[in-house]
């Protein structure tokens, strides 16, 4: 089911509708100096989603100050870049909540269907279970989690937590929660 969801490219649509008004409200916002933002795209090369995507989602939105002396970078929060991580947002989160964990069996096959490997899995385990939970964003929500969320099963737990019609919108309901974590300021390793 993960990998169908995967490859859905009607998401991946999707959340980049969701980037593009955060990007909108950001540069309506304008810089904190008082400048205007004009349009500052960097280049993404994210790997494990579909393909033919297009151009836009090799792009990060992102603005720079107009006003000189300042040109500073004003970088909206994404649903579809986790922070640096080269695969889509969506790719790291199912695939680190997988109930069960990662056996050798769903290794390989994320290995072969996304381009994941088993390191790549460990690196993406050990940023749930430790940069998260030791940053300040986590130490920040973590209260609005009632009862608390079972660290022992992160980031799987938490994912359950995220009430929608069906997988497709609790993931993009918990991209949006983690989406303070794309941000320079809120980054968590």
């Amino acid at each position: 089911m993960c990998h169908a969801i995967l490859r859905d490219a009607n998401l991946y649509t999707f959340l980049f509708q969701i980037d593009r008004d955060l990007a909108a409200e950001a540069r309506a916002a304008g810089c904190l100096c008082g400048g205007v933002l004009h349009s500052a795209r960097y280049p993404r090369k994210p790997r494990g989603g579909p393909r033919g995507l297009g151009p836009e989602y090799e792009r990060r939105l992102s603005f720079c100050c107009a006003k000189e002396g300042c040109r500073r970078r004003t970088t909206p929060p994404s649903v579809r870049f986790l922070g640096p991580r080269v695969y889509h947002g969506a790719v790291v989160v199912l695939v680190s909540a997988m109930e069960g964990g990662v056996t050798v069996k769903r290794a390989e096959r994320l290995r072969d269907s996304l381009g994941v490997s088993l390191r790549t899995l460990k690196r993406w385990r050990k940023w749930w279970r430790e940069v998260l939970m030791a940053s300040l964003f986590w130490k920040q929500a973590m209260g609005h989690f009632v009862p608390p969320v079972d660290v022992a099963m992160f980031p799987g737990s938490l994912f359950e937590r995220f009430m929608g019609s069906d997988v497709p919108d609790r993931l993009v309901r918990l991209l949006r929660f983690l989406s303070p974590l794309t941000t320079r300021s809120l980054e968590a390793g």
